[in-house]
């Protein structure tokens, strides 16, 4: 914490506490977007597995990966606090507000970096390991240094960092790589632009005070209401390719059917409304996309573990 923003704890009458400072930490490793890690690693593990994996190396994957991820938003908070600063969903991160400083925030993100991939390799296997340190590249280079501020592409191929997961989770398990992984890998790649255009049309204007042109930001409600609505179905049908490739049986065939059908509708309704001139309501989309990916992936751990 630098001393302006100490001074201004101090004046208000909360004083800078250790707890505090741990807090803030913490927020630099965007805990919610680690939460996603939990919900797509473990069932993948279980998938490979064709039941449950040893529970060592599930926590050890876990611990891995979160170091992993939580490195990557380190380095994102760090490259982005300038524009940070000048939007109202991010200023209170803790390098807009100074209760960690940039260096401290560099150091951290280099320290997890190098943290995760040593312990990786120590607790799995060299190609998780590699995997890894693929996805801090893939989110900190690709997505936040060379397209976030480009292009309004950005969240499509830079959102393949958090495809990463999946794969991370299975080569845990197995070593190698397949063709279930590989569909995994797709589905959230295909996910995550109708996950996060609908929260860029929310901030619209916020990402146009800072010149970073998402999509939701930059094109009209209909025509990304559109583009939700393919990215949306062609996600549905590759959940639908595990079924024969898996091969998955009845839980995840209902669940992908039954709730891929719901984020569908939920995707035509957006596009519906902003058709009609009417508030699309973007948000619900947003949470909509949570709930489905998650219910996906518990069906996807539920699957094997059951005879039919």
């Amino acid at each position: 914490m630098d001393i302006t923003t100490s001074a201004a704890l101090e004046a208000s009458g909360v004083r800078p506490t250790l707890g505090r400072k741990i807090r803030a930490y913490i927020t630099l490793t965007k805990p919610r977007v680690l939460e996603l890690l939990l919900v797509t690693t473990v069932p993948v593990m279980i998938l490979a597995q064709g039941g449950f994996p040893n529970l060592w190396l599930v926590l050890a994957t876990v611990i891995g990966g979160s170091m992993s991820a939580g490195s990557a938003a380190t380095f994102n908070m760090y490259l982005d606090r300038d524009m940070d600063a000048h939007m109202q969903r991010t200023e209170d991160r803790p390098l807009v507000t100074g209760e960690v400083t940039p260096r401290g925030a560099l150091i951290f993100a280099w320290v997890l970096a190098v943290g995760s991939t040593v312990w990786l390799l120590i607790t799995t296997n060299p190609l998780t390991a590699g995997l890894s340190v693929a996805a801090i590249f893939f989110y900190v280079v690709v997505y936040t240094m060379l397209l976030k501020r480009r292009t309004e592409q950005n969240i499509v191929w830079g959102g393949i960092a958090g495809c990463f997961p999946v794969v991370i989770g299975w080569s845990a398990v197995t070593g190698s790589l397949s063709w279930s992984a590989a569909i995994l890998f797709v589905l959230v790649f295909l996910w995550t632009p109708p996950h996060y255009w609908p929260l860029s049309m929310k901030y619209k204007n916020q990402y146009d005070e800072v010149d970073v042109p998402m999509l939701g930001a930059t094109r009209s409600g209909s025509q990304v209401g559109l583009q939700v609505i393919l990215y949306a179905w062609a996600t549905v049908a590759c959940s639908l390719l595990l079924i024969p490739v898996g091969p998955m049986g009845l839980v995840y065939t209902a669940s992908a059917v039954v709730f891929g059908g719901w984020f569908i509708y939920e995707s035509h309704r957006l596009y519906n409304r902003a058709v009609r001139g009417t508030e699309p309501r973007p948000m619900r989309v947003f949470h909509a996309s949570i709930t489905y990916l998650t219910l996906l992936f518990v069906a996807i751990a539920v699957d094997p573990l059951l005879p039919f």
